[in-house]
This record gives C-alpha cells, structure tokens and sequence, in this order.
C-alpha cells in the first residue's frame, strides 16, 4: 500500500469513526427536539375579529381605540358590524364564524349557552338610561300601558329592558314594546310618538348628554336600583351627580339613580394566550382612567359577566403584565416564551452529551490498541516461563508483527501519544527477547535470580 492510499484509507476511518460515535448522539438530541417541539405553542395570528354592535355601549368608540393599541404591536384588529351582544355570542359560539373577540353587554345571555366563550373581563360601565315624557315616574313598572322603544332584536339593550319590564309584570299588551334603532327612538322621543325609550350608553356620550337637556324629557331615576342590583348581580347601582353633564345648565337637575351592567370583552376559548395578554393589556390602557361612573383603575376587572374567567384572565388580574411583556416587545417576548420549552432537551440531552460523546470517541480510539496489549500481556508470561531458542525466536516474530499491525492503526493526532505508549512498551518487551536470545537474563530473570540465591 502506497503512502497516499494510506492517507487516503486512514481518513476515511477516522470519518467512519466519527459518525459512528455522532450518529447515535445525534439521533438523540433529534428525538429529543422533535418531543419538545410538540410542547412548543404555535405563533399567534396577525390579525384579529372583533365583532360589535355600533349602537350599544360606546362599542364602536371603544374599539377604534383597541385598533390603535394593537397596531402598534403589529396586530391587525378587523372590526365585524352586529345587531347586538346577543348576535356577538352566537357569533363566537359559531367555529366557523371567523369572530375571535366581542364586546358583549353583562347580562344579555348565560354563559351555558356557549359554552366556548370565555371572558377577559369587565371593561367599564354602560348605564341604562330611561328618558320618557309626562310626569315624574318612580321606577319602569309606571310604564305599563304606554309605547316604549326598547332597542331592536338581538341587542343587549332590549334584552335588558325586557328584563326589566318582566320582572315587574309588564307584558308587551297592552305595552307597546317598539323595536327602533338608537336614533330613531330618540328622535320618536322628542317628536312624541313613542312616551319612552331605553338607552345603553357610557355616561360620558353627548347622545345621552344633549338628550338629557331637551325641554319636556326626563331621565328616570331607579328608586329600587339597590333592589335591581340585588335581584340582578350583573347590574350596579350607580348615583348620577346633579350637574355633572352640564354644570352651567344643572343638568341633571338633581341626583340621578341609574342601573348599569358592564360592557366585558368576551372571545372564543381558543384564543391565543399571547393575544388574551395583548388584549387585556389595551384593556388596561383603554378603560384604566377615571370617568363619570368609573373610578381611576376600576376596569378592567374579573367582574359577574354570565361567562367563565378565562385562565389568563385569572392570571392576569392577580399578578399583571407577563414578566417577558414587560421588558421585550411583544413579539420578541411571545418568540422567547415559545422557544422556552427548547431548554428542556438542551439541558437534559445536549449538554450531557457534549461531554459524552468525547469520552466515547476517545474510548473507541484507545481500544483499538488496548487489545493488542493482551498479546503483549501473552509474550511476558510466556518469556517468564523459561522458553527454549525455537519459542523465543517465534515470540520475537509475534512481537513485530503486533507491532506492524499497530502502526496501521488510524489514529488522530490528538490520540497519537497511544500509539507512542505502546511501542515504548512494545521496545522494553523486544530488549527482554533479544537478551534471552543471547544468552543472557533480563532485569526480570535477574532479579528473580538474585533474590533465589
């Protein structure tokens, strides 16, 4: 065999050897990864649908702000136009709706009916407001008898009035329950032809402010608000304070008491956890300050909705902000909260084996030498036991070609200095063999000698 077909054989041995130490090592660390990554969470989608009705609860108002919010997260929020809160839910409770979020009135319907909608929380206050002609009335049982806008089918407004109205025997005859739409009810108030209507709006929007100063309407105060808010757990009682629409005009003119479920943002239970964080975060930054009815960082809240709390609501309410939202942009703290779990077949698999796999590599390579040492270990006993001429010269024969097999072992430079030890050995057994061979002992032979005599 030539020199470089020797080179040549030798680097393909040690490649050989190589792969046969990293292969097992690798395909461990694969089926570890591969396990992990099962447990890893899929990114959250780019876009979002929130389904709201424009004319109940300040909703549209409130979701152009949830836009903003999540734009500048790179997350684009798609607003669906509903009839109401009850349309919202059937909307989730719907897989094939494409609706991820709403914003629902408390109250408008139990949470068993939909079993796949989960709350995020209460968001603020959306009052019920009742304005009517004629004389002063107590409470909405004196409206038996008259025509009464009470919102249009599906909406949580006229789920609430019907409520309302059931709960103190008023039935639709000889009432007049009017199905009309936010506008045109009002402007049937103030042209007359309807004697009531129901209203949910925040206290802070100039519909309900402007109407509440037209001459000859008047805004129900709920004398047994406590009783409602008893009765019903998703209501509030709430005092309006005399003047605080208009403080120059006195309007009101006098203490109000109104009624008020939430508005709560509601979605699908498979929403994912990194967007009900987000979501609840816009929560915070929207409904956080203080308005006419709410106090400063009273919403959100884990509110009475008719909808479970969701587990990241839960979490939230009790501990705030994610730690990895609070410091990193949202998307790098949702990539690291994803790839987390990968430290799992680092820890247990990669770093074990990085110190492993050299141990087994240098095992292989020594091996390859350690057993020729038992020939070696062979021709000591033999030359122990006072061979004849023939059988050390034989020994002599079998110790050379021990050693022209060794040096064709492969061996990387790095584990060469084996290769050295064992000819050093190899050197002090061929000077035992050539001394017998000559007539003469060997420092073994000699000392065994010595101590005889």
């Amino acid at each position: 065999m030539t020199a470089d077909s020797l080179k040549q054989h030798l680097r393909r041995t040690l490649r050989r050897d190589l792969w046969l130490t990293l292969t097992p090592a690798l395909l461990l660390i694969g089926v570890a990864f591969a396990a992990a990554f099962h447990f890893i969470k899929p990114a959250p989608p780019k876009t979002l649908v929130l389904a709201m009705s424009q004319d109940e609860g300040g909703f549209r108002y409130y979701a152009r702000k949830y836009q903003d919010f999540l734009a500048r997260h790179d997350i684009k929020l798609e607003l669906r136009s509903t009839k109401g809160s009850i349309e919202n839910v059937a909307l989730l409770a719907d897989e094939s709706s494409g609706v991820d979020v709403a914003f629902v009135q408390s109250g408008t319907v139990a949470g068993e009916t939909a079993g796949n909608v989960v709350s995020l929380g209460s968001l603020s206050y959306v009052p019920l407001w009742v304005f009517y002609r004629g004389e002063p009335l107590e409470d909405v049982r004196q409206l038996k008898g008259r025509k009464v806008a009470v919102g249009p089918e599906g909406s949580g407004t006229r789920a609430l009035a019907i409520t309302l109205l059931k709960a103190n025997g008023i039935d639709e005859a000889p009432t007049e329950l009017m199905p009309l739409e936010r506008e045109a009810a009002i402007e049937q108030l103030k042209q007359g032809t309807v004697d009531a209507i129901f209203l949910i709006s925040p206290a802070e929007s100039p519909a309900i402010h402007r109407l509440a100063a037209v001459p000859g309407i008047r805004l129900l105060s709920f004398t047994r608000g406590a009783a409602y808010a008893r009765r019903f757990p998703y209501l509030s009682r709430l005092v309006l304070p005399r003047g605080v629409f208009n403080l120059a005009s006195d309007v009101p003119a006098e203490d109000v008491v109104v009624i008020a479920p939430t508005a709560n943002l509601v979605a699908r239970d498979s929403l994912h956890p990194a967007l009900a964080y987000l979501l609840m975060r816009a929560a915070s930054e929207v409904h956080g300050k203080a308005g006419l009815l709410d106090g400063a960082a009273e919403f959100p809240a884990p509110r009475e909705t008719g909808f479970p709390l969701s587990d990241e609501a839960k979490r939230y309410y009790e501990a705030g902000v994610p730690l990895l939202q609070r410091y990193l942009p949202f998307w790098a703290a949702n990539l690291v909260d994803r790839l987390w779990v990968m430290l799992v077949p680092i820890i247990a698999v990669v770093v074990p084996l990085f110190r492993a796999v050299p141990a087994v590599y240098q095992w292989r390579m020594r091996s390859r030498i350690v057993r020729w040492y038992a020939r070696l270990k062979e021709i000591e006993i033999q030359l122990d036991e006072n061979p004849g001429q023939q059988m050390l010269e034989d020994m002599l024969k079998r110790l050379e070609e021990a050693e022209r097999e060794v040096n064709r072992i492969p061996m990387p430079l790095a584990y060469a200095e084996n290769l050295y030890f064992f000819r050093e050995h190899i050197e002090v057994v061929r000077r035992r063999l050539i001394r017998r061979l000559s007539g003469g002992r060997d420092g073994a032979d000699a000392h065994a000698h010595s101590a005889s005599a």
